[in-house]
């Protein structure tokens, strides 16, 4: 398969971490999360279920940026909610070889996906307002949309097929 720079995509709880990693292996590429990247503050905001602005967000995505800068070349995958066309732009300043894949789903099924996970830091009460920021990928933006509402390795499929990796 091609060294492929793929972000996947979404709202919290529409299964970009799984998904993710699940393609990572399927393309032996590396995998990062990157909630992993959010500086602490962030993380106390979300926990105590406070919104992130675009302040609060920026210096993240400069970080997830970077990351995906280093991997252009060797390939990588990042999971990333990557919510306004104006964040996926900041991604793309790192590097244009990147791709989003947007793991798209209803709020009803975003939210049972999101009550089988306890324990992360993003409560399932900041879903709301993930959606009413969330801006679908444009018809000039290289990337695919695939329903979350299916088994994970049905995605992984559906992605590779559509994406010419399988």
């Amino acid at each position: 398969m091609a060294k492929q720079l793929l972000v996947v995509m979404g709202v919290s709880g529409s299964g970009k971490s799984t998904i993710g990693a699940a393609i990572a292996g399927r393309l032996r590429v590396p995998y990062e999360d990157a909630d992993d990247l959010h500086p602490a503050a962030n993380i106390e905001k979300m926990t105590a279920g406070i919104a992130l602005d675009d302040d609060d967000r920026y210096p993240w995505l400069e970080a997830v940026g970077e990351w995906l800068a280093n991997h252009s070349e060797r390939g990588g995958v990042m999971s990333c909610s990557a919510l306004k066309r104006k964040y996926r732009d900041q991604l793309r300043r790192h590097t244009d070889d990147v791709t989003f894949l947007h793991l798209d789903g209803t709020p009803e099924v975003i939210a049972r996906r999101q009550a089988s996970r306890p324990g992360h830091f993003m409560p399932a009460s900041l879903l709301a307002s993930q959606f009413k920021t969330l801006e679908p990928l444009a018809p000039d933006e290289a990337g695919i949309v695939i329903d979350v509402d299916q088994p994970v390795d049905a995605i992984v499929e559906e992605y590779a097929r559509r994406a010419g990796t399988d």
